[in-house]
């Protein structure tokens, strides 16, 4: 049993040595580079709609016009289906794993809210709406599913799944009847290049229901998310200039602009490191400290890595304060906070509690243990067993 896994790319990359992967240059048609890839403008394609569909117009190509392996599968150029362990799967593996599977996928991503709640807390939710409206209509037996899945906090992410091509194609059946129908229905004028991949969105969520479903068996694994996204970079260096300046006020402005037209730079596949929603950290605390006491961190460092070490150590400090004093019943009831902080917590964790000196304020580790903490009581009781070992400022 052959297997090939198209790693879905819109630039350069490292491609892995292992011949069962291959390049796929998506939306290749409006390409103003070339990679030596092959792309996914020719045959039966989609490659023109890139902008909307993303890794779909990929998806879309494999579909109708690859036939070369027995199990096709899809992956990114920075994102890779691997073992527990982390070790990315070889051929045999993978027939190994579908010889008892029908398909391999991602592990369920767990959400704060319901998966509709946190779509329309970026996207427009009449999309998703119609999503679930056009499933009624031509697919009427997914439709309960589709209702009961999108009210919960459970979905797959990425569009990632290897298979035996005779589903894959039946999955893209499905989904693309799904997706021609709604885009025939929607206004596809959007205000930005992020927004435009709404399709590509959905997706992650419509692989769910159809898994689900069908009650296919899906071997759930981990995904090894390989170097930072460019735009990651841009917006660690724009902060690392405001923080030079101490320019608190700007740096707020900047990055709450960022956030409308990229809200996933805080997700963990952009933020490997944390270091973006540290940087919210931060700006947040500047302006407070200035609000509240006239001056702020800044007036006392003010380079970035001055910046991302001071913070990761008033974070160690905090969640252990949290952690030492709270309940077991608040301990389970802290999914949804835990979500947000887990990589500055996972990132944090050991770090040195430099700077913690006579000008880290009340506020800057109230802030601090409320990102950790259930809630206010819990804080409150943090805060208290440590504030003694402070000179606030």
């Amino acid at each position: 049993m052959s297997v090939k896994i198209f790693a879905m790319t819109h630039k350069p990359f490292e491609v892995p040595a292992d011949p069962m992967y291959i390049p796929l240059h998506v939306g290749h048609i409006h390409a103003r580079e070339e990679f030596g890839y092959m792309g996914d403008d020719t045959g039966d394609n989609i490659s023109e709609f890139n902008c909307y569909y993303a890794e779909l117009s990929g998806v879309y190509w494999v579909w109708k016009n690859y036939t070369g392996a027995d199990c096709v599968g899809i992956c990114h150029y920075r994102r890779f289906l691997t073992s527990e362990e982390g070790y990315a799967f070889t051929e045999a593996e993978y027939e190994r794993i579908l010889s008892s599977y029908d398909l391999v996928t991602t592990k369920q991503l767990e959400l704060p809210g319901s998966y509709r709640d946190g779509f329309a807390a970026h996207h427009k939710v009449d999309t998703l709406d119609e999503t679930g409206r056009i499933i009624a209509e031509l697919y009427p037996e997914y439709y309960d599913t589709f209702v009961s899945l999108v009210h919960q906090n459970k979905t797959y992410f990425g569009n990632m799944m290897v298979a035996k091509k005779a589903l894959f194609d039946a999955y893209c059946e499905w989904l693309f009847a799904i997706f021609f129908e709604l885009q025939k229905r929607i206004d596809l004028a959007f205000e930005d290049d992020y927004h435009k991949r709404v399709f590509g969105f959905i997706s992650e969520f419509l692989l769910y229901v159809w898994v689900t479903a069908n009650q296919y068996k899906a071997y759930e694994c981990r995904v090894a998310i390989i170097g930072e996204k460019k735009e990651t970079s841009e917006v660690t260096a724009r902060m690392a200039e405001f923080f030079e300046k101490r320019d608190a006020v700007g740096a707020k402005t900047y990055f709450e602009e960022v956030l409308k037209q990229r809200p996933d730079i805080l997700m963990e596949a952009s933020d490997l490191n944390g270091e973006c929603k540290l940087c919210l950290q931060a700006v947040s605390t500047a302006n407070l400290e200035r609000s509240a006491y006239g001056h702020c961190f800044l007036d006392h460092i003010h380079t970035y890595v001055e910046v991302i070490q001071y913070f990761r150590g008033l974070n160690s400090i905090a969640s252990k304060a949290v952690r030492a004093v709270m309940t077991a019943q608040e301990a389970q009831c802290q999914t949804a906070k835990t979500a947000y902080v887990q990589t500055i917590e996972e990132k944090s964790c050991g770090a040195s509690e430099y700077g913690m000196t006579t000008w880290t304020t009340e506020l800057a580790l109230r802030a601090a243990i409320r990102l950790y903490a259930p809630n206010q009581d819990c804080a409150d009781r943090a805060f208290a067993s440590v504030s003694d070992t402070f000179q606030f400022g």
